[in-house]
């Protein structure tokens, strides 16, 4: 018992290390927090796709992923695409005010939703850290593998729960137009960068 517990607590931090970092889907996540918008189903997508993916990685499927390098590069450049033009409409919301978004009231749970799919399917770094990067870690726990898979899905699942339902304490900065142009801003360079890096490097 004690083995599995460990094994299961050095999957939670190893996932959480990998989820935290700054990316374009916490970006999102963030946004969509904030305004209140479609959040349970956003948060409900991410965390199931790491838990899927996740599964998928220490059952063994990334030893066949790796395999074949030109399934990856194809998604680097579609979810490289997808990021460069998300990234240009927060831009665009930087510099025309007029169109931003400050109600903080329900958007479309449809567009949220397929948003945050596309963002979550279509970003190989999702497929590298989930499947990849923690499947080759997993694997080294042998017998223990499963309980060091279940750590890094409850690790995904509190990270973007709280990220998701925790932004709303930032709803009274966020009432001023001019925070929304900052996050906008800070929102387009993160997707426009992941964007360049995964088009370049496909």
């Amino acid at each position: 018992m004690g083995n599995l517990l460990l094994a299961a607590a050095a999957g939670f931090g190893t996932g959480l290390s990998l989820i935290v970092a700054i990316g374009a889907q916490n970006a999102f996540v963030l946004r969509q927090g904030i305004r209140r918008d479609g959040v349970l189903a956003v948060v409900a997508i991410c965390a199931l796709s790491d838990a899927v993916l996740i599964a998928l990685g220490v059952a063994g499927v990334g030893a066949v992923v790796a395999a074949w390098p030109g399934a990856v590069t194809a998604v680097g450049l579609v979810g490289g695409a997808f990021l460069l033009c998300y990234g240009a409409l927060a831009a665009r919301r930087v510099f025309r005010p007029s169109a931003m978004q400050v109600d903080l009231g329900p958007g479309s749970p449809r567009r949220a939703v397929l948003t945050c799919l596309a963002m979550t399917w279509l970003n190989p770094h999702v497929y590298l850290d989930t499947v990849l990067l923690l499947g080759s870690v997993a694997a080294a726990k042998g017998d223990l593998r499963w309980a060091f898979g279940l750590g890094a899905v409850v690790a995904s699942l509190c990270w973007f729960t709280a990220l998701g339902f925790g932004a709303r304490l930032l709803t009274g900065f966020f009432a001023r137009p001019s925070s929304w142009r900052v996050l906008d801003g800070l929102v387009a360079a993160t997707m426009v960068t992941f964007g360049v890096v995964l088009v370049s490097g496909a």
